[in-house]
This record gives structure tokens, C-alpha cells and sequence, in this order.
């Protein structure tokens, strides 16, 4: 009998502290933080005309840098003047493909102490 007592009260401790473990974790959850290499890039603001490297014009569009290479590429938005890409003769939102434009040589740039 004081057995059986024993082995019920622990049992509810148990039960009881989970619970509670359970609920502080409900009522303080942490945000979700996304592992990002978006730090990295930097995106020119405003729109340019987009060249490929044989001296093609694809149009205007977004310039992005790569902080940690140097490389450059070019978004297209398709359509003249847009910010982002936009294409009239289709429902689907389009998405732009990076164009390799060049590269910047960090590299070769000395430090000025």
C-alpha cells in the first residue's frame, strides 16, 4: 500500500513537471532564424541596362554583386522601366534568370592602413 502511494505520487511529479515544461515552452516560443546568404549580395538600386558579355542588350533590369567574390549579374525585368520582373502576355509571375556580367577583383585592392 505505502508502495503503490509512492510509485503514484511520482508518477503525478512527473506528469505535473512535463506539463509545466510542456506549457513554458508553448508560452515562449523563440522566432525561427533562416540560415541566409543574402548578406552577401548587393543589389544596385534603381534599374540599368543589362549587357551581356558579347555586347548584347538584354534590357533593363537589377544588378547584383556577390560581396564575396566580386561577381556581377544582371536580373532582366523584361519589360521596359519595371522594377522587378514583369511580363503582360502571360498570368504567371515570371521569374528573372541571372546573366553573368563580370567580376570585380577585390582581391586586388590594397588596404590603406
Amino acid at each position: 500500500m505505502r508502495l503503490d502511494l509512492y510509485t503514484k505520487g511520482v508518477l503525478t511529479a512527473i506528469a505535473l513537471l512535463l506539463g509545466l515544461l510542456a506549457l513554458q515552452s508553448s508560452l515562449h516560443t523563440l522566432p525561427v532564424l533562416a540560415e541566409s546568404d543574402q548578406n552577401h549580395f548587393y543589389i544596385e538600386p534603381g534599374i540599368t541596362n543589362i549587357r551581356k558579355t558579347d555586347g548584347s542588350s538584354l534590357g533593363d533590369g537589377k544588378v547584383v554583386i556577390d560581396l564575396r567574390n566580386g561577381d556581377i549579374w544582371g536580373f532582366p525585368t523584361v519589360q521596359f522601366g519595371a522594377i522587378y520582373p514583369v511580363d503582360i502576355t502571360t498570368n504567371k509571375p515570371p521569374t528573372a534568370k541571372p546573366t553573368y556580367l563580370g567580376r570585380f577583383d577585390f582581391s586586388a585592392m590594397k588596404q590603406v592602413p
